[in-house]
């Protein structure tokens, strides 16, 4: 059994939206992470990845997103022993000022650039490759475009 995690990979004016993880979480408690959450079952459904994702980035930091693009899906186990696929997609901030709305979730917001995170030692490796990789998918973009 697996738990299924999505996370938002919002870019805007040249930084990356993190997170600081509540001390109140179970899982990663005070870490950085991007914003996202679990999917809820829900039977038969369509679009389950990406409707849980903008109900999360809204109930966590207040914003609206669109135009999700898939990044990247990895695995982990988390510090209780629970399997979790987590799933990236590239999001455009739509409207809001993103904001920690449920501090239960979330205890402070940050925009940083890819280098500051790639630099940055307390920003866990997973985060890295996540947004090094969600940065790549923009750099395809541009170059198509």
């Amino acid at each position: 059994m697996f738990i299924v995690n999505v996370e938002a990979a919002i870019h805007r004016d040249g930084k990356w939206l993190l997170i600081r993880r509540s001390e109140k979480e179970e899982h990663a408690a005070g870490e950085l992470s991007l914003v996202g959450g679990k999917c809820d079952p829900e039977g038969v459904a369509n679009d389950i990845l990406e409707r849980t994702l903008i109900r999360e980035v809204e109930e966590e930091v207040g914003a609206v997103i669109g135009g999700l693009t898939y990044v990247n899906s990895s695995s982990f186990v988390t510090d209780t022993g629970v399997n979790v696929v987590d799933i990236v997609f590239l999001c455009q901030l739509e409207s809001g000022e993103p904001c920690p709305k449920s501090t239960d979730e979330v205890d402070e917001v940050l925009w940083m650039s890819t280098s500051e995170i790639l630099s940055n030692g307390e920003i866990p490796e997973y985060l890295k490759t996540n947004v090094s990789l969600a940065e790549k998918k923009i750099q395809e973009s541009a170059s198509v475009n």
